[in-house]
């Protein structure tokens, strides 16, 4: 990724496949020199924040309170606001352009954590939810190590119900319970390191314990048009057993475009930049 900007990341087919699905592995990849340096971050990251499981790690492009050094967190922003990344994502979200979270999924080999079935929009202070997320697989992901799975088209069947689950063994609490699940229809996202996944802010997704003997990481990117509002107000509770998660104080930056909903707050949660 980098340099100048490019027309067209993806085809027109590969965008409608996208919207018609929820899902989309495209033929654009990172390049090789990116791959190379997103891991060597995630390294970084992992020796930096020993304190918590690898599983979830949230907004690493954002400086951790009162760290002396923000170098770490620039390195993952700067990849988040690469003007290649933003050119694919503006084909499937528009022009206007807001970044409001990153997280590492990284599980580790043998006791990688279970992520239950769930829609995104559950957990996050979007109104009307609306997000692209930007998969990023730095390790290779099979079935073996515990891919993303994904029920096509099931974001086009409105919100499906959940229910808060007291299991300790998963990254996530809030956990789909709605009869209408079709797991006949899974789609198993397994990836090369360097290829991407991108998925729709409602469409059915999760991914199983890691047994393998091999580390699964990914880096994920989300992006909402900013004709939606981050409603700081909402109180979407805890959403993750292995880490905490906060929404009303976090960072957003408007990467491209204007802000269509006149809402979003730019100046919350900016220390350290």
């Amino acid at each position: 990724m980098g340099g100048a900007r490019t027309a067209s990341p993806l085809s027109a087919e590969e965008v409608a496949r996208y919207h018609h699905d929820g899902q989309l592995t495209p033929g654009w990849r990172l390049s090789a020199t990116r791959l190379t340096a997103l891991r060597a971050a995630l390294d970084k990251l992992l020796a930096a924040r020993r304190e918590v499981r690898p599983d979830f790690i949230a907004l690493p492009h954002v400086p951790q309170e009162g760290a002396q050094d923000s170098t770490l967190a620039r390195e993952f922003f700067d990849y988040v606001s690469d003007p290649t990344l933003l050119d694919l994502v503006e084909q499937i979200i528009g022009p206007d352009i807001i970044l409001w979270a990153s997280a590492i999924f990284c599980k580790p080999a043998a006791t990688g954590l279970e992520v239950p079935w769930h829609q995104d929009g559950q957990y996050w202070p979007i109104r009307p939810r609306a997000t692209v997320t930007v998969w990023m697989a730095l390790d290779d992901v099979g079935v073996d190590n515990g891919c993303m799975r994904v029920i096509p088209g099931s974001h086009r069947m409105g919100e499906f119900s959940h229910a808060i689950s007291p299991r300790e063994d998963l990254v996530l609490n809030n956990v789909l319970n709605d009869p209408r699940i079709d797991l006949s229809k899974v789609r198993n996202i397994e990836l090369e390191a360097g290829q991407v996944s991108l998925h729709d802010v409602e469409i059915v997704h999760g991914s199983q314990a890691n047994t393998s003997g091999r580390r699964r990481a990914g880096f994920a990117v989300r992006y909402m048009p900013s004709t939606s509002h981050y409603d700081r107000s909402l109180d979407m509770g805890g959403a993750s057993n292995s880490a905490p998660v906060e929404f009303a104080q976090r960072p957003l930056w408007l990467l491209r475009g204007v802000d269509r909903c006149g809402r979003n707050d730019f100046s919350i949660g900016h220390r350290g930049y």
